[in-house]
């Protein structure tokens, strides 16, 4: 079968499941492949469970039907390869919606500034948006399928680690507007370098100049001015930011840190001589950093017509559940949680931020950032200066990276580090820690790759 006739297909039995363990009845079982997994060595069973067909890259599966009493052959379809078959069908379906589809990628902050955007949109449509870290080339194509004719609109995240990646999601999610939040130094042991890093998020643009649609842009954000001028002239480019320049449709500006942060916003329109009042508002959101996604919702809402009084109602309504930017107060601490990814970019915005923070005393959990490759080490001993700087009251660093930055760092004071930096080898060690110190009374930042666990420690303290 070819991509048309797989779709009509899919019309006939609109349900996917890549589980067979979740097989409804008269459902198409699509045979996913992954490190520690073979699905194709479950197509039968999914047969047998109750989906109407089965969809195969083994050719050698037929054979195993042969001696399958009640189960037709024809009930197996064989293809190149699964996975591009999973997006081929998503892409077709999703070319039946003739919706805004809004797509986003950045190194820091997309899945905050995706539920920003879902939740300014929501206040007068019907959203459909990226559900947890489904943002890969399976999550993408699954968040696809969601799609239905009660959405006015979608949002799409789309994560990436190595080179080509976002130009395949793009290709299947087929985005007629979006954004990169930001560029920064992660995932280089897939990317290379930090070039590699421009090369892949860039390909979002690349897409959307390529069709003409329309791009929002951080105005003062160097790497992504760069990136733009590199592809030339694009056909409409709304751009928000803090600074003054006269072509930036939304300005805004940080009022305090203390510790959620509050900030003010305008429509400004240089052209037109034509400033807006200045607007207030407070979050629930941590970190000065989040003005930049809070500016690129206000943008997107107001492209779509989202009223003023509304967008903030929903800025001002969102609070965070997901690990990101969170502020949990507990029986005894002040805990500001953001353990669900870490670079050096945001590692550092995360710790500037909190230097900021009038609160004390300041305590740091910081677990170690994962796949940065040759500069690992480099990039963990700039976080240890950074806090050296800081002068936190208690610092605990978590993982083997900070275990050896802190062992080459040369010019490390050993005696601060004794008496206020700690070194951990791991979570576990973290939790016994906690057992016997018992810190009270504290505001505590916790941020780390989500490979450090660290998203444990919340309920301990």
């Amino acid at each position: 079968m070819n991509i048309k006739e797989l779709y009509q297909l899919y019309l006939s039995h609109p349900c996917i499941t890549t589980d067979s363990r979740n097989c409804p009845e008269g459902s198409i079982f699509l045979a996913l492949k992954g490190a520690s997994f073979n699905g194709n060595q479950f197509a039968v069973q999914a047969l047998e469970q109750g989906c109407a067909y089965a969809i195969v890259d083994e050719p050698d599966i037929t054979e195993s039907l042969k001696n399958k009493e009640g189960i037709d052959n024809n009930r197996l379809i064989l293809v190149d390869d699964c996975l591009q078959t999973f997006k081929d069908l998503a892409r077709e379906y999703r070319r039946h919606f003739n919706i805004p589809v809004i797509g986003i990628t950045g190194t820091n902050g997309k899945t905050t500034t995706k539920e920003l955007i879902r939740s300014v949109l929501a206040e007068c449509y019907s959203v459909m948006a990226t559900e947890g870290n489904f943002n890969n080339d399976v999550g993408v194509p699954k968040t696809l399928f969601r799609l239905s004719d009660d959405h006015d609109i979608a949002v799409v995240e789309m994560g990436a680690s190595h080179p080509g990646d976002i130009k395949t999601l793009v290709e299947t999610a087929e985005p007629n507007c979006g954004l990169i939040t930001n560029v920064g130094r992660a995932h280089l042991q897939g990317f290379g370098s930090f070039e590699g890093v421009c090369k892949t998020k860039g390909e979002l643009y690349d897409f959307l100049v390529s069709h003409n649609c329309p791009i929002f842009v951080n105005r003062d954000n160097e790497h992504l001015m760069q990136m733009m001028k590199e592809r030339g002239d694009a056909p409409d480019v709304y751009y928000y930011g803090q600074s003054d320049s006269p072509d930036i449709l939304i300005r805004g500006e940080v009022i305090s840190c203390a510790p959620f942060l509050k900030f003010r916003w305008r429509e400004q329109d240089a052209d037109a001589g034509y400033t807006s009042e200045w607007f207030t508002v407070q979050t629930h959101l941590i970190g000065a950093y989040n003005l930049d996604n809070m500016l690129a919702a206000i943008t997107i809402g107001y492209v779509n017509n989202i009223p003023f009084e509304q967008i903030n109602h929903a800025l001002e309504n969102y609070v965070p559940t997901n690990n990101r930017s969170q502020l949990t107060e507990t029986e005894k601490n002040h805990l500001i949680v953001d353990a669900y990814n870490a670079n050096p970019t945001s590692m550092k915005a995360a710790i500037d931020n909190f230097r900021m923070m009038e609160v004390s005393p300041k305590m740091a959990i910081l677990g170690m950032m994962g796949e940065l490759g040759d500069v690992s080490q480099e990039e963990h001993q700039k976080i240890i200066a950074l806090l050296e700087e800081a002068h936190f009251d208690e610092v605990w660093l978590v993982g083997a990276e900070f275990q050896k930055a802190v062992s080459h760092q040369s010019s490390l004071n050993v005696q601060h580090l004794t008496s206020n930096i700690r070194v951990f080898d791991n979570v576990d060690e973290v939790k016994a820690a906690i057992a016997q110190k018992q810190p009270q009374g504290r505001y505590i930042l916790i941020k780390g790759s989500n490979s450090t666990r660290l998203y444990e420690l919340p309920p301990l303290l």
